[in-house]
């Protein structure tokens, strides 16, 4: 195992294009529920294993999930099933999803939550010794497991436990910058990366690569995603040549901070909702009532994202810009219990308390529905040799993902990812890397050193956000869509001259170019797909386009790369077989249709 003992005794020279290399069977880039939950499979499974992770070993953005982890163990409504929920998924989903996967993730999410709990996490628990099961937006019953508001936190401290417990090989503080095939094969042979606190290059060849580098919500100005979250798994994909698809796909929570300005989009968790908050506007209407009459604050989470945004546009928000958010009918006591996060966090930032006054929020991007196209099954990308799992990875939320399934899509695919992972390693051999792709990644990530009067990558990376956020946001159209392009494209040349200042070891310039040029990538796929997709489904909302059009846009939009440019194809939805889709509830779909029209007249250019 790497430890601060292994780092260089002098400083790196800018220009040192040297390298080490170290080797394994299975890379996992990335330490958050899915990437540990990879590495524990992996390794049962006999598969040398090295985790590389961009912040610290425990610090993933997966600790912002806080609310619970999606799953039918039926222990407060025993009618629930994984039938249900793949019902949920799919209809919550706009039928954007593949359903094989939502069939297996549906089917396994239980047992994922019994082993986590076998691993030692601690669950809140029902008066019979149960683990309790809350509310949450758009589930048919009762269906997050969950401790507190801290759930998230809870997964990774038990993951962590158990990848130290068995050894397992990681480097934190690491940037991987490329994926390297073998020129004979075709295969993923292995990753370039950087050791940040020391600028050292590090050749890592391996037999199979595991993206669980998380999603992109950084390319955004308000956002609930840590520093890390800047799409660095779905660039390294794309460059290497795997496809992506649902990158218009962009999930605002209806829920973040609004002041003060330093803690702007933070996530304000959907248990708030869960445990019976309820949304007002300025004039103190319970508005949810008109948008969404039967689920009101439990709607699915683009609908209330929506009627959020639709009461601060028309004039009917709080003087900060948002909403009154009041969970104080429920008590002190219960509060603290259910909710300490959320008491502690407006209590220490904005000097609120929740058990005596209002919380003010608005909709912050929080997740992405999109991401690397994969395998239902066995999560392999359409690179051999590539994994992804967790939010890089797409295809089981669709349009619209169901708060609490993020979790369970960790630990479900996670424990796949890390299977089949190692199953391909057993019969795979490290391929060959050509010292020319070695020699043109090191040219290209140490350019910016070699950059005099460049610029600045901090101040372009707050440009892409800005873009995203004015051009890309909740409601989109053609025309703003088109200038954010635009944008884009103007930024991405001024980054090809981005510089990097200071020594190597600890240098934020540095990793800001490296991170700036994966968001280019990142905002182009998701802006083409948005103005590809003429209509309106789930997160993705078009003023020009208010209807849902199934007779043309049930279609995924895969993004790939074709002679250096970002071309979409687009690609039916897989069919539900017969058997599966008499599971689908139609109740739920006649509430989401009457949703819908109510939406029509509601969306505002």
């Amino acid at each position: 195992m790497w430890s601060a003992g292994t780092l260089e005794s002098s400083p790196i020279s800018s220009d040192d294009e040297s390298y080490e290399t170290i080797s394994t069977d299975v890379l996992i880039v990335g330490a958050g529920g899915a990437g540990l939950r990879a590495a524990i499979e992996a390794f049962d499974k006999g598969a040398k294993v090295l985790i590389a992770c961009k912040s610290l070993l425990g610090k993933a953005h997966t600790v912002m999930a806080e609310g619970g982890i999606a799953a039918s163990l039926g222990n407060v409504d025993p009618s629930d099933n994984w039938k249900v929920h793949f019902s949920d998924t799919i209809v919550e989903g706009q039928f954007l999803s593949n359903w094989k996967m939502v069939e297996i993730f549906a089917k396994e999410a239980p047992e994922r939550v019994l082993e986590l709990e076998y691993y030692g996490a601690l669950f809140d628990r029902t008066k019979d010794g149960k683990i309790m099961q809350r509310p949450f937006g758009a589930h048919s019953y009762r269906r997050l497991c969950y401790i507190g508001d801290r759930t998230g936190l809870e997964l990774i401290r038990t993951l962590q436990d158990q990848v130290i417990k068995r050894g397992i090989d990681y480097i934190d503080e690491v940037v991987v910058t490329s994926i390297f095939k073998d020129p004979a094969t075709g295969r993923v042979a292995g990753a370039m990366a950087i050791q940040l606190r020391s600028g050292k290059l590090l050749l890592i060849k391996c037999k199979a690569i595991i993206l669980a580098t998380g999603g992109c919500g950084k390319v955004y100005a308000v956002t609930s995603n840590s520093w890390e979250s800047t799409g660095d798994g779905i660039s390294l994909a794309y460059r290497a040549g795997a496809e992506l698809m649902d990158m218009e796909m962009i999930q605002f929570h209806p829920t973040g901070m609004i002041f003060p300005a330093g803690v702007r989009g933070m996530l304000v968790t959907e248990a708030v909702r869960g445990e019976g908050g309820i949304l007002t506007n300025v004039k103190g209407e319970r508005f949810m009532e008109k948008y969404d009459p039967k689920r009101k604050e439990l709607s699915a989470r683009d609908v209330v994202a929506r009627s959020i945004y639709t009461e601060i546009m028309e004039g009917r928000g709080t003087p900060n810009g948002g909403v009154y958010l009041d969970i104080r009918h429920r008590g002190a006591e219960y509060i603290k219990k259910r909710l300490p996060s959320m008491y502690a966090q407006f209590l220490e930032f904005a000097g609120i308390d929740i058990t005596k006054q209002k919380m003010e929020v608005a909709p912050t991007v929080h997740y992405h529905m999109g991401g690397v196209r994969v395998d239902p099954e066995t999560t392999e990308t359409t690179l051999k040799g590539l994994f992804a799992a967790g939010e890089v990875a797409c295809g089981l939320h669709g349009a619209n993902r169901l708060g609490g399934n993020s979790l369970s899509d960790l630990l479900v695919f996670g424990r796949r990812a890390g299977l089949y992972a190692a199953e391909h390693a057993r019969s795979a051999k490290i391929g060959s890397i050509s010292e020319e792709d070695i020699d043109k990644e090191i040219s290209r990530i140490l350019a910016p050193f070699k950059v005099t009067n460049g610029s600045n990558p901090f101040e372009l990376k707050e440009r892409v956000a800005e873009t995203m956020w004015k051009y890309v946001g909740i409601v989109r159209n053609e025309q703003d869509l088109r200038k954010g392009l635009e944008e884009i494209g103007r930024i991405r040349l001024e980054a090809k001259h981005v510089q990097a200042r200071g020594p190597r070891a600890y240098n934020q310039s540095w990793e800001a170019c490296l991170s700036l040029w994966n968001m280019l990538i990142d905002c182009e796929a998701i802006i083409r797909s948005a103005i590809e997709r003429k209509e309106s489904r789930g997160a993705h909302t078009r003023s020009d386009y208010p209807k849902k059009d199934n007779a043309n846009w049930l279609v995924n939009i895969v993004i790939k790369q074709k002679d250096g440019q970002m071309i979409h194809e687009l690609v039916p939805v897989p069919k539900i077989p017969p058997d599966m889709e008499k599971l689908i509830n139609t109740d739920e779909i006649l509430v989401w249709q009457q949703q819908e029209k109510r939406e029509q007249l509601l969306v505002r250019k």
